[in-house]
């Protein structure tokens, strides 16, 4: 059969003539950060990177990387491709020159975009996070009467270029409860929510805000925040992992810098550094318990030096993590394949912890303890000095009270003129002395005085764990040979990374310092290095703290991956408004306060978290943050929100872990069953969950069931699953079922609270309330009434469910049934969406 070609239109000739003799499109812009860094990285470095340069090709260095090559030839020529060497290879099939020389070859489009950046100027950058910070200008916009402050306009800006608007603001109920949630961890009082209901003024909504960063709650909320980035637990780890009672000690302490707003720059080198300041408080070294939050290794045959070092690794890789936002382990053992940080500079990092010790401090067992001794020695300390004044007037009349004998003996010593002999002074003293021994009156006073010193007051004292500098016999730091702490080589002295500023020694000497061996303080010490990440010339640590405080505020951060600020991370969804608040928390003289509140005034906070159906495809993920996110509560505050509804939370702030019911069976996974939980009675019994004991091996279930870190190593930010299992729990956990009885107890007894709870739906409409904050529509109190009459007819006929119910919190004059009946709309209302979601 014979195939007849149809002619081509002439108009689709001319189409293709036209294409095939019209000039290439130009190329899209390269981004060095984005596109090719990661290639060179992952497929160069090995070769010709920080560590080697074969052939002399350091791809990692401009300079040498566009320099002739020892061959004679140049790998990249900016803007000719075709003559740069670095294209020809990685495009070449021939086993001898192919590059990479093994391993998987570059794709088509790797291949592409070098062609293209080549093409473009082959133009190296440094990476984002390392260029030093400036100070932008607030981006102008069209709809000016929106910014409330500078910061709504670098937020306004990107919106009104794809002509979008941003959300409208968040109902004043929202509103309230947002902040209360996001600052206490704590649920507004109805009374406070109606009263901001009724004037959500932008004077009201400031004073609001300063009264709550005022709270001691604010502590503990915050607190809790940083308390994951210092892997803080209650036990060492590993098998056995044994208890750390004072552990708690140092939660204290971050609770308490937080209510008190001690600056950002003095609260990162007092955890660093706190025991080198000149004539450091108790409370400074209490500080450095930041490093000994490391698992502490005690079974039988470890090698204690192994697990020491293995303790400043984790010092070292925390403090990255932390104040760089950099994966600094990554050069433990080789040269960082991505980011600029070599084995060498890893090893210089690890000897600023090299010659810190493991050490402890006695400190008052707790506030309320130290305050007692001080009342107690305020009645202590008069009767001490009237004693001791006595005495000393007594000693006085020796002249005239001395006896016979005593005087006579003087008068001896003094017609022999024995002064050659034995000095007057001393004739006195042991006459004097002989005399006290001997006078009944005197006698009397000192026994007065040694049972007054015996009964002394004194302050309750325990052993805290901190890090102290090595005074003596001071350990060399070496290279370590992939991290083997058995294969030293090249010994090192302190340094920091040379992608950033210098490092330049200016601490104060302290009496630390001056213990040290001569040849030992003139190295750079922990001081050095926390005042390093602290100086004005670091870009990354106020960067990394500003994208902390926003990732608390909206949930997501402005770099969405806030533990890598290096290659493989992400870029800033807005870089100069990081950089803007960056330079904002340093005009703040750090202080997290005031810049939290500045980002609480802006009216990107105040939005609405509506879900905006017309932008799920242009932004489905809120990157350009037109509206607010809403998301699911830590695990801890699932417990307090829960406890405070149902008025069983105990206020309580500081002292020792405490131990709410727990399955018996968790406790026993502990090593040899070495561990007891005995569940606490009164108010330990509901407190804030941060201050539940935190076994390693043994957690509380109620918090890793809400995703709650492990504590082995540092967590910067939490990841947030939704499980069946995490319903279960608030459903049928004994804590859970304890607040769901004691909710229903305030219902039906709430007439204190609020007047006027004779109905059903008006009790309906305070439970509700008590947990959305919101008054219930007409839709939601339908629901919730057929719900009620369901189960009060349920429990009617099943008197043995209702007791079951109710627990141990019945309410007299009510029947079982009734309460029943209110303790399952309490356990329904507990478990809304809304009431565990941060809107």
């Amino acid at each position: 059969m014979t195939h007849v070609r149809k002619p081509i239109p002439s108009l689709f000739v001319c189409t293709l003539l036209f294409c095939a003799a019209a000039p290439a499109a130009p190329s899209a812009p390269i981004d060095f950060d984005r596109d090719i860094r990661p290639i060179f990285a992952q497929n160069c470095y090995e070769c010709h990177g920080p560590d080697k340069a074969k052939a002399g090709l350091r791809l990692n260095d401009p300079k040498v990387a566009l320099s002739e090559l020892k061959s004679g030839n140049r790998a990249i020529i900016p803007n000719e491709p075709a003559k740069s060497e670095l294209l020809r290879r990685v495009k070449s099939t021939d086993p001898d020159e192919q590059m990479p020389p093994k391993g998987d070859r570059l794709t088509p489009l790797q291949i592409e975009k070098l062609h293209q950046w080549i093409e473009q100027g082959a133009k190296w950058q440094i990476h984002w996070s390392y260029r030093p910070i400036t100070r932008p200008d607030p981006p102008p916009v069209k709809n000016a009467p929106w910014p409330r402050t500078p910061i709504d306009n670098f937020i306004l800006q990107p919106l009104e270029r794809q002509n979008l608007a941003p959300s409208p603001p968040a109902d004043p109920y929202t509103l309230i409860k947002r902040l209360h949630y996001d600052l206490l961890g704590l649920p507004p009082t109805l009374a406070e929510a109606d009263e901001f209901a009724a004037n959500p003024s932008d004077a009201a909504y400031e004073k609001l805000i300063d009264h709550l960063l005022a709270s001691p709650h604010f502590g503990e909320r915050w607190g809790r925040h940083w308390l994951d980035k210092a892997r803080y637990a209650d036990s060492d780890g590993y098998e056995k992992d044994s208890l750390r009672p004072d552990a708690w000690k140092y939660r204290d302490w971050v609770i308490d810098a937080f209510n008190r707003d001690l600056p950002f720059d003095q609260f990162t080198i007092q955890q660093l550094a706190g025991d080198l300041l000149p004539n450091a408080t108790d409370n400074q070294k209490l500080a450095t318990a930041f490093h000994r939050q490391t698992l502490t290794n005690k079974e039988g045959g470890v090698d204690p030096e192994q697990f020491r070092i293995e303790a400043v690794f984790d010092r070292v890789e925390t403090t990255g993590a932390v104040w760089l936002g950099l994966t600094v382990g990554c050069a433990r053992c080789h040269t960082h394949k991505y980011d600029a940080i070599t084995q060498r500079e890893y090893y210089q990092l690890f000897a600023f912890f090299n010659n810190a010790d493991e050490t402890e401090i006695k400190l008052p067992t707790s506030p309320a303890a130290f305050a007692k001794y001080e009342k107690e020695m305020q009645a202590y300390r008069p009767k001490l000095a009237a004693l001791e004044s006595q005495i000393s007037n007594l000693k006085s009349q020796i002249d005239t009270s001395m006896p016979a004998w005593a005087v006579d003996l003087q008068q001896i010593i003094d017609a022999l003129s024995l002064r050659h002999i034995s000095p007057k002074d001393d004739s006195l003293q042991r006459t004097q002395q002989a005399w006290e021994r001997n006078d009944p009156r005197f006698l009397s006073l000192q026994k007065d005085l040694a049972d007054l010193q015996y009964d002394a007051p004194r302050p309750s004292m325990m052993l805290v764990r901190v890090l102290s500098q090595r005074e003596k016999n001071p350990r060399p730091t070496h290279l370590l040979t992939r991290g083997d702490f058995l294969r030293p080589d090249q010994p090192l002295t302190p340094a920091t990374l040379s992608i950033l500023h210098p490092l330049n020694p200016h601490s104060a000497p302290s009496t630390q310092h001056s213990a040290l061996s001569s040849a030992h303080s003139e190295f750079p010490s922990r001081l050095d290095l926390a005042h390093w990440l602290t100086d004005p010339s670091n870009p990354l640590t106020p960067r990394v703290a500003v994208n902390d405080i926003w990732l608390h505020l909206f949930g997501q951060a402005l770099v969405r991956t806030p533990n890598d600020f290096g290659v493989r991370g992400e870029k800033p969804t807005h870089p100069q408004l990081l950089d803007f608040l960056a330079t904002e928390f340093r005009r703040l003289n750090f202080s997290r306060k005031a810049l939290i509140k500045e980002i609480l005034l802006s009216s990107t906070y105040r939005q609405s978290s509506r879900l905006r159906p017309e932008l799920l495809e242009l932004d489905p993920e809120n990157r350009l943050l037109h509206r607010q996110n809403r998301f699911r509560v830590e695990g801890e505050i699932v417990s307090d929100l829960t406890l405070s509804a149902s008025a069983l939370l105990a206020p309580k702030i500081g002292g020792p872990s405490v131990f709410p019911p727990m399955p018996p069976d968790v406790a026993a996974l502990s090593y040899a069953n070495n561990f007891q939980w005995k569940p606490s009675t009164g108010e330990d019994r509901h407190r804030r969950a941060m201050y539940t004991f935190f076994k390693r091996t043994a957690p509380h279930p109620n918090l890793t069931t809400f995703d709650c870190p492990d504590s082995n190593a540092t967590t910067i930010s939490r990841t947030t699953s939704h499980t069946p299992l995490q319903a279960l729990a608030t459903l049928n956990n004994e804590i859970f079922a304890e607040a769901a009885q004691s909710l229903s107890k305030r219902i039906l007894t709430a007439n204190h609270e609020t007047p006027n709870l004779g109905t059903d739906a008006q009790k309906l409409q305070f439970a509700f309330r008590l947990c959305a904050i919101r008054p219930a529509d007409s839709q939601e109190l339908t629901t919730l009434t057929n719900l009620l009459n369901r189960s009060r007819a349920w429990y009617n006929q099943n008197p043995t469910d209702a007791k079951l119910t109710l627990g141990k919190l019945p309410v007299p004059n009510i029947s079982l049934s009734e309460q029943a009946a209110w303790t399952s709309i309490s356990r329904v209302l507990l478990n809304l969406d809304e009431f565990l979601t941060r809107e």
